[in-house]
């Protein structure tokens, strides 16, 4: 499966680099392979789903980006649909938003820069 860098997700979300580095060094989302120290973290594009679900759903919700993190990652695990019981029912159109998330990183792969790793050279 495709992995993409932390700056290409960031250009597909509209975010700052800095705010999705952050939102992954505090938080565990399925779908972020990370390594040892000095090796970038790739994300697949279910990582970048429940990104997207997740920054929807604080800004219209208005809650911590902890608690709409938790209810994405379960959002994309029951195919968009989450019962909160008692008659309350959340639910999203995730091949929409996926949809229109495939468009936006194709787009975004081919701005975002890749990052430099490594020692510079001497010269």
């Amino acid at each position: 499966m495709r992995a993409y860098t932390v700056a290409a997700a960031a250009v597909t979300l509209r975010m700052p680099v800095k705010w999705i580095d952050n939102v992954l060094s505090h938080h565990t989302v399925p779908g972020v392979a990370r390594s040892r120290q000095g090796v970038s973290r790739r994300l697949t594009p279910q990582a970048i789903l429940s990104l997207e679900i997740a920054i929807r759903l604080s800004n219209a919700l208005s809650i911590p980006v902890a608690r709409s993190l938790e209810l994405a990652t379960r959002l994309v695990r029951e195919h968009g649909e989450l019962s909160a019981g008692k008659g309350l029912t959340l639910a999203l159109d995730i091949e929409v938003i996926q949809a229109e998330l495939a468009e936006r990183l194709a787009n975004a792969v081919e701005i975002a820069p890749l990052p430099r790793r490594g020692r510079p050279s001497k010269s």
